[in-house]
């Protein structure tokens, strides 16, 4: 399953930038993070930045151990995660135009067993529309925040 969704923030770029990499926080102002806890933090580099955080999905909570594995300043940052045989990739992604930012978020999850795949095939079109949901609203939450400051 891939999706892509973005919205438009009247905020420049360094702002969106300085928002989205607040890991630590973004509970705070993303209203379906219940809960992030740092695992690892490295002093230099965003890459290996490590956490857990917990959503409620489908009425219950649900806890996801993700990292980052590119990025490039004002541009990118890109995350991993593999839970339940599957490996989830994020992208939040930056584009500067005047004095606005588009903010893309892609997503991506790959089974990586045959059951898992199998499952994947048959439930794709029901999940796919759940994330895009969640998608489009913690976009929505990034924009509010940004724009109410």
């Amino acid at each position: 399953m891939e999706l892509t969704e973005n919205v438009i923030i009247q905020k420049p770029v360094n702002a969106v930038w300085n928002a989205i990499i607040d890991i630590k926080n973004c509970s705070n102002f993303i209203d379906g993070i219940t809960k992030v806890e740092v695992i690892d933090e490295p002093k230099d580099t965003l890459v290996g930045f490590k956490w857990k955080e917990t959503r409620v999905m489908f009425g219950k909570e649900a806890t996801e151990t993700m990292w980052i594995t590119d990025y490039k300043e004002n541009e990118f940052y890109q995350t991993r995660a593999e839970s339940h045989g599957s490996v989830y990739v994020s992208k939040l992604s930056l584009e500067e135009s005047g004095n606005h930012t588009k903010l893309t978020m892609s997503f991506s999850a790959e089974g990586q067993k045959f059951f898992v795949k199998i499952i994947s095939f048959c439930m794709g079109f029901l999940l796919k529309g759940t994330m895009k949901k969640a998608v489009v609203k913690d976009l929505n939450d990034i924009k509010t925040h940004l724009e109410s400051n």
